[in-house]
């Protein structure tokens, strides 16, 4: 989206009469993608979803897991059987009953939809039983130490079965969550009102929750400070000193478990045939062309801690013999003549927010300097993403928010069948560790096995990880009660104007 465009839709924002006093209005870095969390693929879609759509089990600020729609679950002996005992009373937002009937058919629509992204994440699942009104039974063709995580997101959200069986459902979503959807404008606004009927609406207060995607973040910073917005996600670094001097906004940030980088495409369609897609030479002196260091100094403002793999530095699964990358200009160069070229051009896709926009133009500048000269193509976020699925991309800024579980980090992007594979990279041998990781829960044994993934993955280089994602939440010191989650999501329960 042009400044232009957006310098007019603040100028809106901003003469905009203000909301009821129990309009909470929230500002997204991006519009979100499509509002079926079985097709749904980006971050802000999720940030949505936390308010629309409840899930089988969520988790704790510290990463734990915690009931939601079920009350609570139990392993069978052999790990192959996870049975869930449902909460009573819960509607979806159509009135239909969520009972276990509903838990089955949503599932079995997650695994077998044909453009569901959320196959990956269940293809351990055999099949689906109902075992009574209240309980159902998941049963797994092999254990699965991701599953409880994966239903902590979108593949446990539950929808209406009588509502997604229409063809417009992304566009009218029907759930289960404390907000019930009214309307979408595509790239000005999601509006979501209380569902009284909800199992715990007491603990929701507010009438309404505007979503509204400004991914300008000066345009998006300034309707915070002029009260046309409560609260906002991804607040830009360099705004950061701004927020702490102004008495009216808190500045709440929290580390991250998920991570930014660049997908390169090397085996999806005609723009895989490349030099840099075809030749891990190439990639490997584009990582060394690049000093995030400087990224985060410059950009970042130090809270963009470089990475150089998908496990954040809190996880177990973190590696640091791999934390010692530097920019290495001159071995670059060496890679290149080595790979038989001196020059090597392509394109970098992002989504057309400021900040991923100041990182682009850098890696740019750096990587020249070894000899890649990088044009430049700023793009609406669902649309890129779209796009990448169909191969039309050299090269791709992305970003995933993380998952509790080490699988959600790197299953769906590095897998020859994987979801999120947008480049199509396929290596059978990373498919047999990484699907042997699934099926085990003892923790060192699973790191012995991430650890040797990494070492050829960090070698061909399917995706350069830049820096490890933080969420820097900004909001009106006029709310009360809202903590951050590592997730990045925005949990509403027990937030409140201040009286």
């Amino acid at each position: 989206m042009k400044r232009s465009f957006m310098m007019a839709l603040a100028a809106g924002l901003l003469m905009s009469t203000a909301a009821s006093a129990q309009t909470l209005k929230i500002g997204l870095n991006d519009d979100p993608d499509v509002l079926d969390p079985h097709r749904a693929r980006t971050f802000t879609g999720r940030i949505v979803f936390a308010s629309l759509c409840d899930k089988l089990v969520d988790i704790t600020p510290d990463l734990k897991f915690t009931p939601e729609l079920a009350t609570e679950w139990a392993w069978s002996g052999d790990g192959k059987t996870l049975t869930f005992k449902l909460r009573p009373g819960v509607t979806f937002h159509d009135g239909e009953k969520m009972d276990a009937a509903a838990v089955k058919a949503n599932l079995d629509r997650a695994r077998t939809l044909p453009d569901s992204l959320r196959k990956s994440e269940l293809n351990s699942v055999e099949s689906v039983e109902v075992v009574d009104d209240l309980t159902v039974a998941v049963k797994l063709a092999r254990p699965d130490g991701t599953l409880l995580s994966q239903l902590s997101d979108r593949a446990g959200m539950m929808l209406s079965p009588k509502a997604f069986a229409a063809a417009d459902f992304a566009q009218k979503p029907v759930c289960s969550g404390p907000f019930k959807f009214v309307e979408r404008v595509q790239n000005d606004r999601i509006v979501l009102e209380r569902f009284k009927e909800h199992w715990n609406a007491k603990a929701y207060n507010f009438d309404r929750v505007v979503f509204t995607p400004i991914p300008d973040t000066t345009v998006r910073l300034a309707n915070l400070k002029a009260g046309n917005l409560d609260l906002l996600e991804r607040l830009a670094p360099s705004d950061v000193p701004s927020v702490k001097s102004d008495s009216k906004l808190i500045f709440a940030p929290i580390s991250g478990i998920g991570y930014q980088g660049l997908t390169i495409n090397t085996n999806n369609g005609d723009r895989a045939k490349t030099p840099l897609g075809q030749d891990k030479r190439i990639r490997q002196a584009l990582q060394l062309s690049i000093d995030m260091d400087v990224v985060n100094e410059v950009v970042g403002q130090g809270i963009f801690p470089p990475a150089t793999q998908p496990f954040p530095l809190a996880s177990p699964y973190h590696d640091p013999k791999y934390d010692k990358r530097k920019r290495d200009v001159a071995k670059a160069k060496a890679l290149l003549k080595e790979a038989g070229v001196e020059k090597v051009k392509f394109e970098l896709t992002f989504g057309n927010n400021t900040t991923t926009q100041q990182i682009a133009e850098m890696i740019q500048a750096m990587a020249a300097e070894a000899g890649f000269e990088i044009s430049l193509r700023p793009t609406e976020f669902a649309a890129m993403q779209k796009e990448a699925t169909a191969g039309n991309f050299d090269v791709n800024v992305i970003g995933w928010s993380g998952r509790v579980d080490p699988d959600g980090n790197i299953h769906a992007f590095v897998t020859c069948k994987g979801a999120l594979n947008d480049g199509r990279y396929c290596n059978p041998e990373i498919d047999r560790i990484l699907n042997e990781a699934r099926s085990i829960t003892d923790e060192g044994k699973r790191k012995a096995l991430y650890d040797t993934a990494q070492a050829v993955l960090l070698d061909e280089l399917p995706i350069i990880y830049t820096y490890y994602q933080p969420w820097p939440f900004a909001l009106s010191k006029k709310l009360d009660g809202f903590k951050p989650y590592p997730d990045g999501l925005i949990r509403l329960k027990g937030v409140k104007f201040a009286s």
